[in-house]
């Protein structure tokens, strides 16, 4: 077989260990949850310039602000990179 099916197939065995719950070799990258409201409010922004500044609709920042919903994935990792550098994230998005 193929180096690449090689690496795919270890790398399911690896996903379905992780997901039965066993030790595996998969690396797990958690990013801790963010305060969207007091991250917003350190910023002094309003809802409207932190969603539109950050390119996150209205609607789900405010569910987030909420607590109804919480932000996931890349959102996620966005807000991390906004909460522990501010000013790097805000320049690297300037239009």
């Amino acid at each position: 077989m193929s180096k690449a099916y090689e690496e795919i197939k270890t790398g399911l065995e690896e996903a379905i260990d992780f997901a039965a719950g066993k030790k595996s070799a998969a690396r797990v990258h958690r990013f801790n949850s963010v305060d969207v409201r007091n991250l917003r409010k350190k910023l002094h922004m309003t809802q409207e310039v932190f969603a539109s500044s950050f390119g996150i609709s209205l609607g789900t920042l405010r569910h987030w602000e909420r607590g109804d919903r919480h932000p996931q994935g890349p959102a996620l990792v966005l807000l991390n990179l906004v909460e522990k550098s501010p000013k790097l994230a805000l320049n690297a998005l300037a239009r």
